[in-house]
C-alpha cells in the first residue's frame, strides 16, 4: 500500500469513530504493523549515531501491587534433580506463576479491547480472537524494528497537576512536542510518550502506590478523550503507541461519553494500533533533552505466546 487514507477518509460503520478495517485485507491480523517494511527497519538502522543502548522495560516486580486487580508475580528459582533451596545444585531454573502479561512493561495487542463488543480489529467477534485472530503471535513473528520517536509532555504534565492527576494530554500538546523537539514523525514509525508518570511511581511510598491500584480506581494522566487525538494519531500513520503511563489515555476513562471516551477501542479496534505501556521511557527522554536528538532504532521481540493477548514488550531504544 502506498498510501494510508486520512481520518476524515475512514469509515463509520454504525456511526460511531471511524474504522481502517480491510485496509490490508480481511484476512489481517496486525494492523499498522503492517507498516514495518525491510525499508523501515533501515530508517530505523540509520537512526543509531552513538550507539547508546536504552532498555524499556520494567522490572516484572516494579509495580506492587499490580494495577487492576492483576496479581503477584511469584518468581521461584528451582534446583536440578529436585534440590532444594538449601541445598548445593549443579545448575537452577526459573519458574514464574501467576505471571499477568499486562502487569509490567507490555504491548496491548489487535485481541485486548474492540471496537465495539464482539467486534475487534477487522470485525473479528470474541470467539475469533479466542481462537488466535489478531493476537501478539502474528506480531512476535515478524518482529519489530523501525524509527522510534519520542516526545515527552512530562513539563505539562506537572504543571496540570501531576502525572497521578487527570491530566489530559492532547492533540496540541503532541504537535507542541513535537515542534520542540525539531523531529518528524514518519508513516510506520513507533511513536513513544514520556509523561513522567514511572518516574513519579517509582518515587512514591507503599501506601501511595497500594492507593493507586485499588480495584479500577486508577487516577492518572494520558491521552485525552476526544476526536481531535483520534485523528491527529491515526495521520501520523505510526505502526505504534507506547508510553510510560498505566493505560496509554487518561484514566478514568469515560465510555459514557462517546465513543472517544475509551480511547482503546478507537485506537487498538478501530484503527488496528497495538499499544504500549509502562515504557521506561525516563532515561530516554533525558538523553533526548540533553543531546537534542529525539529519533531513534525502536525494537520490540514479543513473546510468541499462541492467542496471546499481549506481551512483555522486550523493547530497546538504541541512539
Amino acid at each position: 500500500m502506498n498510501a494510508l487514507p486520512s481520518y476524515r477518509d475512514l469509515p463509520r460503520p454504525d456511526g460511531g469513530s471511524p474504522v481502517a478495517w480491510g485496509l490490508w485485507g480481511d484476512a489481517d491480523d496486525v494492523g499498522l504493523m503492517n507498516l514495518l517494511t525491510p525499508e523501515k527497519a533501515l530508517e530505523g538502522a540509520r537512526a543509531v549515531r552513538k550507539g547508546s543502548v536504552f532498555p524499556l522495560d520494567i522490572p516484572l516486580d516494579l509495580v506492587e501491587p499490580a494495577f487492576f486487580g492483576r496479581g503477584r508475580t511469584e518468581h521461584i528459582v528451582e534446583g536440578h534433580l529436585g534440590a532444594t533451596e538449601e541445598e548445593p545444585s549443579l545448575g537452577l531454573d526459573d519458574r514464574l506463576d501467576n505471571y499477568y502479561v499486562q502487569s509490567a512493561s507490555q504491548w496491548d495487542s489487535l485481541g485486548h479491547v474492540g471496537h465495539a463488543v464482539d467486534r475487534y480489529w477487522n470485525g473479528r467477534t470474541t470467539r475469533e480472537v479466542r481462537g488466535g485472530r489478531n493476537t501478539i503471535d502474528h506480531v512476535a513473528a515478524r518482529g519489530i524494528a523501525t524509527r522510534g520517536v519520542l516526545l515527552d509532555v512530562a513539563d505539562v504534565v506537572a504543571e496540570r497537576g501531576g502525572p497521578s492527576a487527570p491530566v489530559a494530554i492532547t492533540a496540541e500538546d503532541l504537535e507542541a512536542a513535537r515542534q520542540a523537539a525539531g523531529v518528524e514523525i514518519r508513516p510506520g514509525d513507533v511513536l513513544l510518550l514520556h509523561t513522567g508518570y514511572l518516574d513519579w511511581y517509582e518515587a512514591q511510598p507503599a501506601a501511595v502506590r497500594q492507593a493507586q491500584a485499588e480495584g479500577w480506581g486508577v487516577v492518572t494522566c494520558g491521552l485525552a478523550h476526544d476526536e481531535a487525538m483520534a485523528a491527529y494519531l491515526w495521520d501520523l500513520h505510526v505502526a505504534a503507541f507506547a508510553s510510560d503511563g498505566v493505560a496509554a489515555e487518561v484514566w478514568p476513562i469515560a465510555p459514557e461519553e462517546g465513543p472517544f471516551g475509551f480511547l482503546h477501542q478507537v485506537l487498538i479496534g478501530g484503527f488496528g494500533m497495538m499499544l504500549g505501556e509502562l515504557w521506561r521511557t525516563g532515561p530516554l527522554a533525558r538523553d533526548c533533552a540533553a543531546d537534542g536528538v529525539h529519533d531513534f532504532l525502536l525494537t520490540s521481540a514479543p513473546l510468541p505466546i499462541p492467542r496471546g493477548i499481549g506481551s512483555p514488550a522486550n523493547a530497546l531504544a538504541i541512539k
